[in-house]
C-alpha cells in the first residue's frame, strides 16, 4: 500500500481546520480488531469530516487491515515521536519500534500488551497536555497487560490512576439508552464487601452531570436499579435497597437531581428504552450492559465519568477468533468517535470548571469527601 502524499485531496478539510476537534484513536492490540475497526470507521467520509484525528498505533496494521477491506489510503504516517497536533485529515502515530505484527498472531501476547500500554499513555499524555480534545480506545486485552507486568482490570481503572481521578464512572450509550455503572470489573460475590452509599450516589452524580453538559439535557431524570430480585421486595429479598440505594437517592436529590428508584431491573429497562428517563443507573456489570447490548449490539458504546479528559471507547473486545476475516462491524466505533465529537465541541462552550477541574472531573463530582466517608461507614 502507498502512503498518500500530505496534500492528497482524501484527507478531509472542510472549512477552517481549528473548528474541527482533534482526537486521539488508540489502536489497541496489534493483535486484536483495533486497526479494522479503526481504518473501516475513518473511510467514513461522514466521520473524517467531523475531526482530525491521530491514531496512536502500527501502521503495518493499518495498512494490513486496509487491505483486506480494500480500502484506498486516507493517512498520512510519521513516527510517533514526531505527532503532537495536525491541521487537516488523519495520520498514523507510528510505533515501528514494535516489530511483532503478524497476522498469524491473534492471542495475548506481552509485546501486545506493552504496545497497546504505550499508545495509550501517549494518547492520555497528550490529552492531559491538551494537544488533543478527546480519545477514542480500541480494545485491548486484559491478558496481554497482565503478561507485559500491567495490572490495570481495563482501560477505566487505568485512565483514572494516569489521571489521578479517585472517583470514575462507566457510562454506555446506545440508541435511546444511557447506562452507568455504580461497579464495574468486580466479582459479583466480592460486591457486598465493597457496595456503599457514596458508591450508589457516584454515578448518578456523575451521569447527571454529563447529561447536562454533554447531552444538553437541562432537568435530567434518572432511575436507578435495585440490586436484588424485586429490588428487594420492601426486605424479604435483602437490605440493600433501604439501607444503601434509598439514601444515596435522597442524597442525589438533595443536591438537585430528579432521581427515582430503586426499582427491579427486569422492568426499568423497558421503561428507559421507551424514553420514560434520560439515564439509567446500573449496580453491576452485567445488569447494565446485558440490556445496552441487546437493543445496540453493534452500534453501543461507552464514555468514562470523572476524569479531566475525555474518553470514549467501543463497546467490544479483540475478538481475536475473527481476526483477518475482513468482518468486523465498525459501528460502535464510529458511535465512539461521534460521541468524542460532539463531547469536545460542547467542552469548548463550557465553562472551564466544568470541564477540566481536576478535583471534579468531567461529568462532576461534588461531593468527594462526603462519599468518602460513606464508603468507610455503610459497608454493605
Amino acid at each position: 500500500m502507498t502512503t498518500p502524499n500530505l496534500n492528497n485531496s482524501n484527507l478531509a478539510s472542510t472549512g477552517p481546520s481549528n473548528d474541527r476537534p482533534l482526537i486521539a484513536i488508540t489502536m489497541g492490540d496489534p493483535a486484536g480488531v483495533g486497526a479494522e475497526v479503526a481504518v473501516k470507521a475513518l473511510d467514513d467520509p461522514e466521520i473524517r469530516r467531523s475531526a482530525r484525528f491521530i491514531i496512536f498505533g502500527l501502521n503495518e496494521a493499518i495498512e494490513y487491515a486496509a487491505d483486506l477491506a480494500e480500502i484506498n489510503p486516507f493517512w498520512f504516517r510519521l513516527p510517533h515521536e514526531l505527532v503532537t497536533r495536525i491541521e487537516s485529515g488523519v495520520v498514523v502515530a507510528d510505533y515501528d519500534e514494535f516489530s511483532m505484527f503478524s497476522p498469524a498472531v491473534r492471542y495475548p501476547t506481552a509485546e501486545g500488551g506493552e504496545a497497546s500500554m504505550r499508545f495509550l499513555d501517549d494518547a492520555i499524555r497528550s490529552a492531559l497536555g491538551g494537544d488533543v480534545e478527546a480519545i477514542v480506545t480500541a480494545p485491548i486485552c486484559k491478558e496481554s497487560w497482565s503478561l507485559a507486568g500491567y495490572h490495570f482490570p481495563g482501560h477505566t481503572e487505568k485512565l483514572a490512576h494516569a489521571c489521578h481521578t479517585k472517583r470514575v464512572t462507566m457510562m454506555f450509550v446506545g440508541g435511546r439508552m444511557r447506562i452507568a455503572l455504580a461497579s464495574i470489573h468486580e466479582a459479583l460475590f466480592d460486591l457486598r464487601n465493597s457496595f456503599t452509599i457514596g458508591r450508589v450516589f457516584q454515578p448518578i452524580d456523575q451521569m447527571g452531570e454529563a447529561l447536562r453538559n454533554w447531552f444538553g439535557i437541562e432537568q435530567p431524570r434518572i432511575a436507578v436499579c435495585g440490586l436484588n430480585p424485586h429490588a428487594g421486595e420492601n426486605g424479604l429479598f435483602g437490605d440493600e435497597e433501604k439501607r444503601i440505594i434509598e439514601p444515596a437517592i435522597t442524597m442525589a436529590r438533595e443536591h438537585g437531581f430528579i432521581v427515582e428508584g430503586p426499582f427491579p431491573a427486569d422492568t426499568l429497562f423497558w421503561k428507559a428504552a421507551h424514553g420514560h428517563y434520560d439515564g439509567v443507573v446500573a449496580m453491576y456489570h452485567d445488569q447494565g450492559l446485558i440490556p445496552i447490548k441487546l437493543l445496540a449490539f453493534e452500534s453501543a458504546c461507552q464514555t468514562t465519568l470523572g476524569l479531566p479528559i475525555i474518553r470514549t471507547s467501543v463497546d467490544h473486545g479483540t475478538a481475536f477468533d475473527i481476526v483477518g476475516q475482513n468482518s468486523v462491524n465498525p459501528e460502535s466505533m464510529k458511535s465512539a468517535i461521534r460521541l468524542a465529537c460532539e463531547m469536545a465541541l460542547r467542552k469548548r462552550t463550557l465553562p472551564v470548571a466544568a470541564t477540566m477541574d481536576n478535583s471534579k472531573g468531567i461529568g462532576g463530582e461534588h461531593v468527594n469527601l462526603s462519599a468518602d466517608n460513606l464508603d468507610k461507614k455503610n459497608t454493605a
